[in-house]
């Protein structure tokens, strides 16, 4: 047999999942190298609870080491280049040659693109983030909070929303709800514009109803920190006591040095294999570009959102995929573009939109109605998500397509 050596570039979900299901699948002589600059792995979707108290830093981090069989390699260094012809790896930890490469490194969050942000605005999209905001809304006793997404696109399209439902709720929970101004400004149209203007309605009521003001088609171009001021293409300042962003997105540098990228910093990949222009490269989860079916009447071609359902998803057809390449066989693992996502609305209430994202002629997507149900089975995901491979995470699957059957949702896991 000759020794087949598989290196994940990113241990966020996609590389995690990736990691996984490949050493389950291939001879235990195969190599699976996971390479990951952090050595804590943190849930990005419990940042928002992270951020309004309902979680301590360590309930929602772990060592990656945790979370990955014990025979995949781990090796903690960053990504410095890419040597496609030569199927090589270099990092700050030395470098790695690969059979077979998978590139899961998400997007990079560039608040530096607008001038005056950085300094200026506080984030619940990265984990020192969010518990940094956790104190600043701690201590802020009342004034006008601005909430603004930056740049598109950007992951997880509902966390915007979510954030600013959940804020809404932890000021109301504290009796200062009078007291808080909040608004959210985006430059889309509606609230996630990918799921159809439906959907997007019906998120942005749910906004309103908790009396945040929305505004759309707000391109953000500049922050001044002097005068606590925010400017959006063709309008006039706005003033704000506590700013909020969602930063600009970026792929990391090393992908487009590498060649891997289109114009726009994207990976293009085969919307069902997941497959590079290299045959022996692979590239899951926030880093691609997948163009969505149908443009809901716009003249801007849209894109599969990025989004951690989604880089799950790859990442098993991706694992799939080489473990029969291994063995010399065809099978019929292909990404079916199906995903959904739990909407937080504060009040332990949560709504849930679902539906196939890659269907012609336009992508089909639903919004159930909002309980209690919804918020429960984000939870159980997060325990879920957070526990070690083996025994626990098999009773943890058990709990979990139990919660799925009585929620009639599929689960989300391999």
């Amino acid at each position: 047999m000759t020794v087949k050596t598989i290196v994940i570039l990113g241990g966020g979900v996609g590389g995690i999942v990736a990691a996984n299901e490949l050493r389950r699948l291939v001879h235990p002589e195969h190599r699976i190298v996971l390479i990951e600059k952090n050595c804590q792995h943190a849930f990005a979707p419990s940042f928002l609870w992270l951020m309004t108290g309902d979680r301590q830093p360590e309930e929602i981090s772990r060592d990656v080491h945790q979370l990955v069989y014990k025979s995949v390699e781990l090796l903690h260094g960053e990504v410095r280049g890419i040597d496609l012809a030569a199927h090589l790896v270099e990092t700050s930890a030395g470098s790695v040659t690969y059979d077979f490469l998978v590139v899961a490194l998400g997007a990079e969050l560039a608040p530096d693109v607008i001038p005056g942000l950085a300094e200026s605005a506080q984030t619940f999209y990265t984990f020192d983030g969010a518990d940094k905001l956790r104190g600043a809304l701690r201590g802020f006793s009342g004034g006008k909070i601005a909430i603004v997404i930056a740049g598109l696109p950007f992951k997880c399209p509902a966390a915007p929303y979510e954030g600013a439902m959940l804020i809404a709720d932890l000021f109301h929970r504290r009796g200062l709800r009078d007291k808080v101004d909040l608004h959210l400004f985006t430059p889309e149209p509606l609230p996630m514009p990918v799921a159809g203007p439906e959907l997007g309605s019906a998120v942005r009521k749910t906004v309103e109803d908790r009396g945040i003001a929305f505004h759309p088609l707000q391109k953000l171009t500049g922050v001044n920190p002097a005068t606590r001021t925010i400017s959006f293409e063709g309008k006039e300042p706005v003033a704000y006591d506590l700013l909020l962003a969602v930063p600009p997105h970026r792929s990391p540098q090393v992908v487009r040095e590498a060649g891997l990228a289109n114009q726009g910093g994207w990976v293009p990949v085969d919307s069902a294999t997941l497959a590079t222009r290299d045959e022996n490269v692979y590239a899951i989860g926030d880093i691609t570009a997948i163009p969505l079916p149908g443009r809901w009447k716009s003249d801007v071609p849209l894109m599969l959102p990025k989004a951690g359902v989604f880089a799950h998803a790859q990442a098993l057809v991706v694992a799939r995929r080489i473990a029969d390449r291994i063995a010399g066989k065809a099978g019929p693992h292909n990404f079916s573009g199906e995903g959904y996502c739990m909407l937080e609305a504060g009040e332990h209430l949560a709504g849930f939109a679902s539906g196939h994202f890659l269907a012609e002629p336009s992508p089909q997507i639903k919004l159930r109605q909002i309980g209690r149900s919804w918020h429960i089975g984000k939870v159980l995901f997060e325990k879920w998500w957070l526990a070690p491979p083996g025994v626990k995470k098999k009773s943890l699957r058990l709990l979990l397509e139990l919660g799925a059957k009585a929620l009639r949702v599929p689960p989300a896991i391999g």
